[in-house]
This record gives structure tokens, C-alpha cells and sequence, in this order.
């Protein structure tokens, strides 16, 4: 990537920042945005109202692009877990039903299947973690005839483990479950065919790998989900023609707009249309390509640094972040503080250390990273 990107990015300036997979630094752009709005409010009132709809319209539209899906099966939420909390209590459980997923899921996708497991009855069923790896044959033979719904993780947040989610999704959908990902960690670093991974029902967010504001959240409902979930999360928008003040009869809107309660934070919205208009005019494809060459050089150059690499690096099983511990037991949280006092941003992430490079970062930051590791 160009010094052209990098410019959009003033944090570089100061930081070596290596940590989009907790929050990505917005683009200029994106700023320029949602001022813009903001200041069309101040000078305006709601003159402009059509047009900030609009607006997150289009950022709809770029989202569903991302995912392979049409826009209107697309809803804004406030973040990954309201998505999937809504899910959760939108499922009419019964008493033997299960659930399949994995036991070092991110709580956002966890517990809201843990509800449903203690208020309902349901059986979760958590597939044991192999050293940052999830063991799928283990994972798929968990899948029954009684399974509601399998969850999982495009890319794991604490290892970077990324699923084959075509191969899950087919053995969820051959035992008529409902297949739930958490995109996260994927969305804005690699491509997504939702459809032709057999996903039902996806949840993620706008501040890591889509380097936008925070409080964007999204959610993907297929038209098989929404024939068997219900929206749990209503209000005056959530119906189908929801200017019609007068008619309390209305039905819901049929697909993933029904799951949208009311307005939002709409200079949020142009900030992520920004945003979301930057990755794709680099182009997804050329990203992921980027990152991948990145891992792999961060990779390469551990070798002659004390360190294990936790995360896969096996082939469909990489990604772009990069789990390290170090071999002599110098914990996590003082490396990151180390390297912070050095202006260079990881995570600490349970007892290893995350490396999660963007497409504004180059060689020299994997370079000066190395330098930096004791």
C-alpha cells in the first residue's frame, strides 16, 4: 500500500499501530464526514433529513456489498452483540434444543447464547480449543438433529484462527440449523460470499478492520433466518411504512429492516460510508493480499526473536493477526507496555500478545516491530 493511504491516517504520524483488530484509526475522510453532518444540523435543523437517510442507505448498500448479500437483509444495530442478542431472544427455544460453537469464543458471541441456554433449557455445546485452533471434524460432529444454531467466528479474536465457514455452514444447514458468524474480525481485511458459505444470520461492528466510528453495528439476516426468527428489538421504524403515524396495525417490515427500532447516530453513518468508500476504491481483493504478505514477513522475522507463534498458519486457517507468547515467560501486558512507551500499539489478549497489521501499514512497521520485541 502507497504513502497515499497512509496520509488519510494522521495516528501514523505518531504510532506504529499494529492493533486494528481492537480499534482502527479513522481516515480523515471519514472525519471530514460526520463534521460535515454535524455542522448540517447546527446551520440547518432537519432541513437535510432525506439526506442523512440516504446516506446510511448507501453505507447499507456498501455493507451488503462486503458481504455478498442484498441491502435490505442488512440492519443497523449499536454493536456485535446487540445483533446477536437479538437473535437470541427472537428464537422460539425448546427444552432439548442445542446450540454448537466454541469455548474461546468473544463474549459478544457467547453469551447471548448462554442466555438462551440458562433461560430456556437449551444445551450449549462449546468445541474445545486445540493451542488457537478449533478441531472442525470435532466442532461438525457436535451437530445434531436437535441443533438450533451453530455460532462461530469468521477470525478468532485471540488467536487469529479463521474458519472455514462454507464447510461449517453446510453441516449446519444439512441438519437444518441456523448458521450465526461473528464477522468482526474479518470484515474490511477479507472477502465474504455469505450466501455461498450457507451463513443465516451475521453480527459485527464499524471500529476495527472498517476503520470507522464506533457504534455501528451490523446485522445480516438471510430470508431463511427471518422465517424463524422473530425481531425482538422493535420500534416506530421497524414497520412498514412507519410515517404512517395513524396505522398501529402495520406489519413488520419482512426482512432485516424490521430489527432497525428507530433513527440512529446519523453522522456516524457518513463516517462510515467514508470509510467503507476507501476500502473499496483500494479494492478488498488487494487488501487481503496485502495483509497476507504482511503476516507472512511478521512470521518470517519472529524466527530469529524469542518468540511462539500461537495463531495457524496453516493454509485456509491464517489471517491477518498474528498471536505471539514469548518463549521465556515475559507476560503479555509488559511487552504491550513496552512497546507502547515506544509509540508501537498491540494487544494483549489473555496470555499472548496480538498483532493485527491494516492496509495503511507496511514493511518498514513490521521492521521496527521486530527491533523493538524483547
Amino acid at each position: 500500500m502507497n504513502d497515499k493511504i497512509r496520509a488519510h491516517f494522521p495516528a501514523l504520524a505518531t504510532y506504529n499501530y499494529l492493533n486494528s483488530a481492537a480499534v482502527a484509526p479513522i481516515p480523515t475522510t471519514a472525519i471530514e464526514a460526520i463534521n460535515s453532518q454535524l455542522t448540517d444540523v447546527s446551520a440547518n435543523g432537519s432541513k437535510n433529513y432525506l439526506e442523512w437517510v440516504a446516506t446510511k442507505n448507501r453505507a447499507r448498500e456498501l455493507v451488503a456489498e462486503m458481504l455478498g448479500v442484498r441491502g435490505e437483509q442488512v440492519a443497523f444495530m449499536r454493536n456485535t452483540s446487540d445483533g446477536f442478542a437479538s437473535v437470541a431472544n427472537g428464537i422460539s427455544w425448546k427444552a432439548g434444543d442445542n446450540i454448537v460453537s466454541y469455548e474461546n469464543e468473544f463474549p459478544a458471541n457467547f453469551y447471548p447464547w448462554r442466555m438462551a441456554r440458562d433461560r430456556f433449557g437449551v444445551e450449549l455445546r462449546l468445541s474445545p480449543d486445540h493451542n488457537g485452533r478449533i478441531d472442525l471434524d470435532e466442532l461438525i460432529g457436535m451437530i445434531d438433529g436437535r441443533t438450533r444454531l451453530v455460532a462461530i467466528s469468521a477470525v478468532q479474536y485471540g488467536s487469529g484462527f479463521r474458519a472455514d465457514l462454507e464447510r461449517i455452514g453446510r453441516a449446519a444447514r444439512s441438519a437444518d440449523a441456523l448458521f450465526a458468524v461473528d464477522v468482526i474480525q474479518g470484515l474490511g481485511a477479507c472477502g465474504f460470499d455469505l450466501p455461498g458459505q450457507f451463513v443465516d444470520i451475521a453480527s459485527g461492528a464499524s471500529h476495527k478492520w472498517l476503520c470507522a466510528p464506533e457504534g455501528c453495528g451490523i446485522l445480516y439476516i438471510s430470508d431463511r433466518a427471518r422465517e424463524r426468527v422473530e425481531p425482538s428489538f422493535v420500534g416506530w421504524i421497524s414497520v412498514a411504512t412507519p410515517w404512517d403515524f395513524g396505522d398501529r396495525t402495520q406489519p413488520l417490515k419482512p426482512n432485516a429492516l424490521a430489527w432497525e427500532s428507530g433513527t440512529g447516530a446519523s453522522s456516524l453513518f457518513y463516517g462510515l460510508e467514508a470509510s467503507l468508500t476507501l476500502l473499496k476504491e483500494t479494492g478488498l481483493d488487494r487488501i487481503e493480499k496485502h495483509l497476507e504478505g504482511l503476516s507472512d514477513e511478521l512470521c518470517e522475522r519472529l524466527a530469529a526473536k524469542d518468540y511462539d507463534i500461537v495463531s495457524s498458519r496453516g493454509a485456509g486457517e491464517r489471517s491477518a493477526i498474528v498471536c505471539i507468547r514469548h518463549r521465556s515467560g515475559l507476560d503479555c501486558n509488559s511487552i504491550a507496555e513496552r512497546l507502547m512507551a515506544e509509540n508501537i500499539v498491540v494487544s494483549p489478549r489473555n496470555d499472548v500478545l496480538r498483532i493485527a497489521p491494516h492496509f495503511f501499514n507496511n514493511s518498514g512497521d513490521i521492521e521496527r516491530l521486530i527491533e523493538a520485541l524483547p
